[in-house]
């Protein structure tokens, strides 16, 4: 058990990392701290290059932690967040990822919080640290306050599109 453990920690980690890495850098195919900020006002948030910084760092620190097995119920809060953001994004397209949906920032919600359920195995910095096992109840309530805090991030990010963004919206959707 704790070898997959360690596999999934190790591959979800560095796929959410890398994630955040893409969205402030040129690293990893990504388009730059720039591109970064014109992806998040094309999604319809402001804020723009701290939106994109924030979120890239989130990214970033969520997956190195996760990876590494370290404060596994946090890191997992904060990867939910970040992923479930990119989810509410993609919503509109449906779930599967062929149409750019939501599928696999769901996929990365749903394995945060299964590692923050079953704690990050025997081979992680948790265990050589000597925090584990994290109780039950921090695991919940990082399962409850990751999603929860990105949805209300992006009802406050939210910038109202403007009715030329509203008509091209709706010529696409047809």
């Amino acid at each position: 058990m704790d070898a997959g453990l360690l596999v999934l920690r190790l591959v979800v980690g560095s796929l959410i990392a890398g994630h955040g890495v893409q969205k402030v850098s040129f690293r990893l195919g990504g388009g730059g701290l720039a591109g970064g900020t014109e992806e998040f006002r094309r999604d319809g948030f402001r804020g723009g290059r701290l939106t994109a910084v924030v979120a890239g760092a989130s990214q970033i620190g969520s997956g190195l932690f996760l990876a590494a097995g370290l404060l596994t119920p946090l890191a997992a809060m904060a990867a939910m967040g970040v992923m479930t953001v990119a989810g509410t994004v993609k919503r509109p397209k449906g779930l599967w990822v062929q149409n750019d949906g939501y599928e696999y920032p769901l996929v990365l919600v749903a394995v945060s919080a299964a590692l923050a359920l079953t704690g990050p195995g025997r081979w992680s910095a948790d265990r050589a640290l000597g925090v584990l096992p994290w109780p039950l109840w921090l695991a919940v309530t990082a399962i409850v306050i990751g999603p929860a805090s990105a949805l209300l991030t992006r009802v406050v990010l939210r910038r109202p599109a403007t009715s030329t963004e509203g008509a091209r919206y709706a010529r696409t959707a047809d």
